[in-house]
């Protein structure tokens, strides 16, 4: 994630693609830019602990997922009253994020607007005096990819292991054109569907 964190990704959706492996695109994802000029995206997620990530990695590995990177990230939730903003930090730059999510059988679909940040700090600082902090949390991602789909391995601060899938949904697409992809790379990475987790990450110990 060398940019913002949609730069990473290929286009192409769920649709008309082969499983478990895919066909995959040389074209990149681009996100739709609305009159504001923020972009703004769709995808599909699913979330899981982990017991064995080097596990976790060959399984991913040999479903066709390729290492793209190990990023340090450090999130801040601020309040809101709708959806959910956060301020993710990373060595490399900053974004402002702004999502809503849904659950549908244990998948998550998330619509997000997303604008790069060029002064985290004072930011961050703004923000927490005028909105107030929700949360914060910090962790290490090792981030693959195949084609559209994104695949994190997070060790996250305080709370442990965690696998997150994310199909990135072209427009038009709709989040049941990614179930079977989603459902095929779960089994390929034995996570039973019962172990799917529908919170962030700073919710799980409240």
């Amino acid at each position: 994630m060398a940019a913002a964190p949609f730069m990473s990704l290929q286009r192409g959706g769920c649709r008309a693609r082969e499983i478990p492996r895919l066909r995959h695109s040389a074209r990149r994802a681009s996100p739709r830019i609305n009159r504001a000029g923020v972009a703004t995206m769709r995808n599909v997620e699913a979330k899981f602990p982990l017991l064995d990530m080097a596990a976790a990695r060959r399984r991913a590995e040999a479903l066709g997922f390729e290492y793209i990177g190990t990023l340090i990230q450090h999130d801040t939730f601020f309040v809101v009253p709708h959806g959910k903003l956060k301020l993710r930090e990373q060595p490399d730059g900053a974004w402002l994020i702004h999502y809503r999510r849904d659950h549908e059988k244990g998948l998550e679909l998330s619509s997000y607007e997303i604008v790069a940040v060029a002064e985290p700090f004072k930011f961050r600082v703004l923000l927490s005096a005028a909105l107030g902090v929700l949360a914060e949390v910090r962790k290490r991602r090792t981030l693959l990819r195949r084609a559209n789909i994104r695949l994190h391995l997070d060790e996250v601060d305080n709370h442990g292991a965690f696998g997150e899938l994310e199909a990135v949904l072209d427009e038009g697409e709709e989040p049941a054109d990614c179930r079977s992809e989603i459902s095929a790379i779960l089994a390929g990475l034995q996570i039973p569907s019962d172990q799917l987790i529908g919170v962030s990450y700073y919710e799980l110990t409240r």
